[in-house]
C-alpha cells in the first residue's frame, strides 16, 4: 500500500494519548471533525495545529455544506442550505450562482483560517422528494441547475484555497432509506441515472479534486454498492467520466455499508474497488481493528 488511506475521528475537544498513537500510525493519512470536537474557533484552532504537529501531511476534513450539516456554528457565519440557494436561481439565476459562489468561498475561507484542509462540499444529489437525509441539502430537483449550483460552489472554494468534493456519487436522492442506518436500493438502470451524474460531469469538467462515493447499491449495475463497486468507480466514475481525482468512501461505520462484512473487510473491499481514502468514523474499535489488519 503506498499511501496512508485511513481517515479517522476523535471522541472530544482536545486529543488524548491513544488519538496521538492512531494519528501517528502510518496507515492514518487523515482526520474527520465532529460538532462534538467543537468548542470554540481557539480550541479547534489548537487541535487542528496539535494534529499538524504529528503528522504534518494529515488532511484535516469535516463535513459543512450549510444548512443542517454544518458542523461549527459558534464563531462561525450559520450558512443557508442548498435548497435555499436553489430557491433563490429559481428567482434570479445571477444571484443563485453568485450566492452558491460565496457559500462555497465562505465556508472554506473560515475553515481555512482554522487549518481545516476539506469540508465534504458540496452535496450534488437531485431533489426527488424522498429522500430525508438528502432533503434540503440538495440545490435541486433540475440537474442543470444543481450543475451550474454546484460548479460555482466549487469556485468559490478553490478561490478560498479549499479542495471541493463533491457526494454522494452516483446519486443518494432517489432512495428513502438512510445510508447511515441501512443499504438503500436503487433500482434504476444506467441509462435512467442521467440525470443524477450530470453535475459530476460538469464539475469534472471544472477541475473537481475529489468525490464521495455512496453507500447505495444499484442492482440495475451492480451487486455490490456504489461505495464497493469496481463497475461504478473504475469504468463509469474513472472511465467513462473521466475522473482523476481522488475517491472517497463515505464512512465505512455505517449501517449502508454493512452490506461488505465487518469495517477491517469493508475497508479491503473499498480499497480493492478503486477507493483511495476510507473515512472510519464513530467506532473507536473498529479504526483500531483496520489500522491492525490492512498493516498486516
Amino acid at each position: 500500500m503506498s499511501h496512508a488511506p485511513l481517515v479517522i475521528d476523535i471522541a472530544g475537544v482536545g486529543l488524548d494519548a491513544a488519538d496521538r498513537r492512531r494519528l501517528a500510525h502510518p496507515l492514518t493519512g487523515g482526520l474527520v471533525l465532529f460538532a462534538r470536537n467543537f468548542e470554540s474557533r481557539r480550541q479547534l484552532t489548537e487541535v487542528v495545529a496539535e494534529v499538524k504537529s504529528i503528522r504534518a501531511d494529515c488532511l484535516v476534513c469535516t463535513d459543512h455544506e450549510g444548512g443542517r450539516v454544518q458542523r461549527f456554528r459558534k464563531d462561525y457565519t450559520v450558512l443557508p442550505s442548498n435548497r435555499a440557494i436553489g430557491h433563490v436561481y429559481d428567482q434570479d439565476p445571477e444571484a443563485g450562482r453568485t450566492l452558491a459562489w460565496q457559500c462555497g468561498w465562505l465556508l472554506a475561507a473560515e475553515l481555512r483560517a482554522t487549518g481545516i484542509d476539506m469540508s465534504f462540499a458540496p452535496c450534488v444529489d437531485l431533489d426527488y422528494g424522498v429522500s430525508e437525509v438528502i432533503g434540503d441539502r440538495a440545490y435541486h430537483r433540475d440537474p442543470e441547475v444543481v450543475a451550474r449550483l454546484s460548479v460555482a460552489c466549487l469556485q468559490g472554494m478553490r478561490a478560498a484555497g479549499m479542495a471541493a468534493s463533491a457526494k454522494h456519487f452516483p446519486g443518494h436522492g432517489a432512495v428513502v432509506a438512510d445510508s447511515h442506518k441501512s443499504l438503500p436500493v436503487d433500482r434504476r438502470a444506467l441509462e435512467d441515472l442521467a440525470d443524477d451524474l450530470l453535475p459530476y460531469r460538469r464539475l469534472i469538467a471544472n477541475g473537481l479534486p475529489s468525490i464521495m462515493v455512496a453507500h447505495v447499491q444499484f442492482p440495475e449495475v451492480d451487486d455490490a454498492p456504489a461505495s464497493f463497486s469496481r463497475r461504478w468507480i473504475q469504468q463509469e466514475l474513472r472511465w467513462k467520466l473521466g475522473f482523476t481525482g481522488a475517491v472517497f468512501s463515505d464512512d465505512l461505520s455505517m449501517g449502508g455499508a454493512s452490506f461488505a462484512g465487518d469495517v477491517p473487510e469493508r475497508a479491503r473491499r473499498a480499497l480493492a474497488a478503486g477507493c483511495d481514502v476510507l473515512a472510519v468514523c464513530n467506532d473507536r474499535p473498529a479504526v483500531l481493528a483496520t489500522l491492525e489488519q490492512l498493516a498486516g
